[in-house]
């Protein structure tokens, strides 16, 4: 590796993480990142005191959530990049460097991926197979496999970081790093990483309800990175309840019952959704038009830089 660390800053977003913060943060400074920056969420363990001690400079949050921990430190920071991960001692700092590395090769953004055969006993067979379900959609929706999108481990260049714009506050805020990343036409790159049981804090995930809201993240966020999807699925969904509708019509009118008012919302099913999904080709067509004008664009400052 050949970046500097100390152009890295380290980010950790906290929240009642004492048991496991101040060994973190001491990993780090001895492996020579002394940029640790521990964004906290108002904990009341001592937390922001112990990563104080170990090093590190601590920035409280000032709402609340994973998410707005991420976007006020994103805002703060001034080094070229920027490497990311939990505090609460699932991810090693004898990683680093391999996450760092490939943004010295014109990487935008790199993904520690935790789902590799070498962490099969930290992961629970119910959050991997989520995990697995949730990459799935998420190429479906945004047309790019990133491996592991739920992944907290992240290292960014500042010039990515500034291209992105973020408002999840919650747990959301990986699934929309990774929408960013393919919104942007970022470069991304996944290095295997090792992944460690918590120890010592209770996780604070429910498999399947952050596993509904990340789901529904990731469905909500295509409304503008991929809108034939979007308003696609709802199209589709309206035709087929109206087609169903429309069976059990005829079905009934066969055998000589009318059933007038289901006609007509069969009807009315059926050309909404048509004309949803319509709107969703109209909105693939817009968005493909906004990209390559803004690969004309980029092309033409280039080529401006080129001749200064």
């Amino acid at each position: 590796m050949t970046i500097d660390r100390d152009a890295v800053t380290v980010l950790v977003p906290t929240l009642n993480e004492a048991p496991t913060i101040q060994a973190l943060v001491r990993d780090f400074v001895d492996r020579g990142y002394t940029r640790v920056l521990v964004v906290d969420g108002k904990s009341t363990d001592g937390t922001a005191a112990l990563a104080m001690a170990a090093g590190a400079e601590v920035l409280v949050q000032a709402g609340r959530g994973k998410g707005n921990a991420v976007i006020e430190a994103f805002r703060e920071i001034r080094t070229p990049y920027v490497l990311m991960l939990d505090g609460d001692g699932t991810y090693a700092a004898a990683d680093a460097d391999r996450m760092v590395a490939p943004l010295e090769q014109g990487v935008d953004q790199v993904i520690g991926d935790r789902l590799g055969p070498a962490t099969r006993g930290a992961i629970s067979p119910l959050n991997r197979a989520g995990n697995y379900l949730l990459n799935r959609l998420f190429r479906l929706a945004h047309g790019r496999y990133l491996a592991d999108i739920l992944s907290g481990y992240r290292a960014f260049t500042k010039a990515s970081i500034d291209q992105m714009t973020l408002a999840e506050q919650g747990f959301g805020i990986e699934t929309e790093l990774a929408v960013e990343a393919v919104r942007n036409g970022h470069r991304v790159g996944v290095v295997p990483i090792s992944y460690d049981r918590r120890a010592g804090t209770a996780t604070k995930l429910n498999p399947l309800r952050d596993g509904y809201r990340i789901a529904k993240t990731i469905y909500r966020l295509a409304r503008m990175n991929n809108p034939l999807f979007y308003f696609g699925l709802i199209g589709v969904t309206l035709s087929l309840v109206g087609l169903l509708v429309g069976a059990f019509v005829l079905y009934e009118w066969f055998i000589g019952i009318e059933h007038i008012p289901l006609t007509i919302l069969t009807v009315l099913l059926i050309v909404v959704g048509i004309q949803i999904f319509v709107f969703g080709l109209i909105g693939d067509l817009i968005l493909s038009f906004h990209r390559e004008t803004l690969d004309e664009i980029a092309a033409l400052k280039r080529l401006q830089e080129r001749a200064k």
